[in-house]
């Protein structure tokens, strides 16, 4: 009779079970310690550093002409008697500063839900939908991203001077719009095809047409990247200058040609030319940390399934 004799793991001593990684020494702590508190001082002053033509430029909004001239910005930790709110009151009855301010909503605004919509809209189309010619359209749309924008001034100038549209706020909105398609319909495209196929397909089997998948699945998944696109559009817009100079009037400039024309017809006002831009640098701010927590996820767009 032969004995088998099973053999069989003994188990792991407690001791061994519950404890966790092997714990640090002191120095080790030390240096973890200062290299945290180095990564944040290091950042604080390159932070510091990125806003400080921020500051001067606040600063100098806040200074008279005269102040301005004398002496630099820095000086109203030692004299903050300098600061003063005349600027704005004047700024603020400046009939063209605020006309050019007016025009540029009415051209950003537009500009930036066009842009949205129908970027949406197409980027659906492109990544949902089965039709001919699918494929080459997007080809199109990427290739759009790589042409420049001066190719397309000359063209289009002489199609608005056919159009008796050169010099309108509508012709400003709607080159703005056809500039930013490509880049939208390329980056709404991208985060539609991150969305799972067996939600649309759910919805499909529901009986959902092709505009309620959009309206009520699409839109909320793809916000992030909805409000991203929008961000983006808008400062590209509100910062624009080349498109105003070759398009805007006198009577549709927005307000970066609004400032431009100031500094060639005064010179060195500074006071009225650093109040004026820093009121047109308030608005984007405001849209831009309003939609911050869109942002991040909106610029990876597409990066991962």
């Amino acid at each position: 009779m032969t004995a088998v004799l099973s053999s069989t793991t003994a188990p792991e001593p407690v001791e061994d079970q519950l404890s966790g990684p092997p714990r640090r020494s002191v120095a080790s702590r030390i240096l973890g310690w200062l290299g945290s508190r180095l990564l944040r001082v290091i950042l604080l002053v390159i932070a510091l550093f990125w806003l400080m033509p921020v500051l001067g430029l606040l600063v100098s909004s806040l200074r008279d002409e005269t102040d301005n001239r004398g002496s630099g910005w820095w000086t109203i930790f030692t004299a903050p008697a300098q600061l003063t709110l005349d600027n704005y009151r004047d700024i603020l009855g400046n009939e063209t500063i605020l006309r050019s301010l007016w025009n540029t909503v009415l051209i950003s605004v537009p500009a930036t839900l066009l842009v949205v919509v129908i970027s949406a809209l197409a980027a659906y189309a492109l990544a949902w939908l089965n039709f001919r010619g699918r494929d080459w359209l997007m080809i199109g749309v990427v290739a759009m991203l790589v042409m420049p924008i001066q190719v397309a001034l000359i063209p289009i100038a002489r199609l608005y001077g056919e159009l008796d549209m050169f010099g309108s706020l509508l012709g400003v909105v709607l080159f703005h719009v056809a500039l930013g398609l490509p880049f939208g319909v390329f980056l709404l495209r991208n985060f539609f095809l991150g969305i799972p196929k067996d939600l649309l397909e759910a919805a499909r089997m529901d009986g959902a047409t092709e505009w309620s998948i959009f309206r009520r699945v699409i839109l909320p998944v793809g916000l992030p990247a909805i409000a991203s696109l929008a961000i983006f559009q808008f400062l590209w817009v509100w910062n624009d200058m080349l498109v105003a100079l070759v398009f805007a009037s006198s009577d549709s400039q927005p307000i970066t040609l609004a400032l431009q024309s100031q500094l060639r017809q005064f010179g060195a006002n500074m006071d009225l030319l650093a109040t004026g831009s820093f009121v047109s640098m308030i608005i984007p701010l405001i849209v831009f940390f309003s939609c911050q927590r869109y942002f991040t996820q909106g610029v990876l767009a597409g990066s991962t399934k």
